[in-house]
């Protein structure tokens, strides 16, 4: 849990407060975990499936919290689970990387749980570890960063990368044609650039952009984290003396991004985030800085993960649904977070 002091301090960052950027960027580090927020995980007697039924053991792997989308993933994972007195929730540690979390998976095959559920450090390079459970019996749930191969999972969810850029370049299209600017200077501080969900996010920003006449003028790419965040940007705020619009990918690495511009004194232009942290949504709710919207990408989709396990470890469907199963794949709708909406929202930040 963050304390009081700390999230003042991360929250003044957001808000573009005039202090010194390199003290709030060490000050406001996103490794820290918050629990889950009763509007991120859904009570058991929520619907007509929560009645308890078979045990269902669910086997969860996810990288380590490297920066606080991923620390609220496995945090809200584990408050689903317990929600359900027929669930028993086995936690695999992923490692440090691909290859570490793959061997240590396997010792999940041996134990045969009912169901897993997977968020791998990279889709590719785990897709063979959900082939060969898949093979063994044992239904593979697909967190967020996808598999290749549909064969490889019985169910995917995930958020809507490429929507994400679709919403980003919609709102920065929308201000720019309010503003009468025709020619628009913008930038993008992306993620990883090996993942593939970076790749549909930087796609779709750009794919809508040229809609309107419009491209990136200057892109870089972080690494999820405000440090590699702080020094991206600063590169990008060098190269362009003059911009109208910037889109950062991840409200994490967010905190960085903020910390160079307020180190640059820049505040000639407009900034959409990306995901929807709980302190993002603050700063715009409060209108003090740059930042003017977010679109989302919510961890919570790893609550959903484990209810959808423990129904496919049931052999039910959906309660909502006509069909007797769990569908095969379900994407998260990216929704853009303004001032005019951020209370609304408020509850599902991170």
């Amino acid at each position: 849990m963050k304390n009081a002091s700390d999230l003042s301090r991360r929250r003044l960052l957001l808000g573009g407060a005039a202090l010194g950027a390199g003290a709030l960027l060490t000050a406001c580090t996103s490794n820290e975990e918050d629990e889950p927020t009763g509007a991120q995980t859904v009570a058991a007697g929520g619907n007509a499936n929560a009645a308890p039924g078979t045990k269902v053991t669910i086997g969860f792997s996810a990288p380590a919290a490297d920066h606080g989308w991923i620390a609220a993933i496995t945090n809200n994972a584990k408050a689903q689970a317990a929600s359900y007195s027929d669930v028993e929730f086995k936690t695999v540690e992923a490692g440090a990387d691909a290859a570490a979390q793959r061997a240590a998976l396997q010792t999940l095959i041996a134990e045969k749980p009912n169901v897993i559920v997977l968020l791998p450090h990279d889709g590719k390079e785990l897709n063979s570890f959900g082939l060969s459970a898949m093979q063994a019996g044992i239904p593979v749930v697909n967190l967020d960063r996808a598999f290749p191969d549909a064969k490889a999972y019985r169910l995917q969810i995930k958020g809507d990368n490429y929507g994400m850029g679709v919403s980003a370049a919609n709102y920065v299209i929308a201000q720019m044609k309010a503003k009468g600017v025709s020619a628009p200077v913008i930038g993008e501080i992306a993620g990883m650039d090996e993942l593939e969900l970076t790749q549909e996010r930087s796609k779709g920003f750009s794919d809508t952009l040229a809609q309107a006449g419009f491209r990136v003028a200057n892109r870089r790419a972080a690494r999820f984290t405000a440090d590699t965040g702080q020094q991206e940007a600063a590169s990008l705020l060098q190269a362009l003396p003059k911009m109208d619009a910037l889109w950062n990918h991840d409200d994490d690495q967010g905190i960085g991004v903020l910390a160079a511009i307020t180190q640059a004194n820049r505040k000639e232009f407009f900034m959409v985030g990306g995901a929807g942290s709980k302190a993002a949504i603050e700063a715009i709710q409060a209108d003090s800085g740059v930042l003017k919207a977010t679109v989302t990408y919510s961890p919570s989709m790893a609550s959903s993960a484990i209810s959808l396990a423990r129904l496919i470890g049931q052999n039910k469907g959906m309660s909502d649904l006509v069909e007797l199963q769990v569908p095969k794949e379900i994407t998260l709708a990216s929704e853009t977070i303004t001032k005019e909406n951020a209370s609304n929202y408020l509850k599902l930040g991170f």
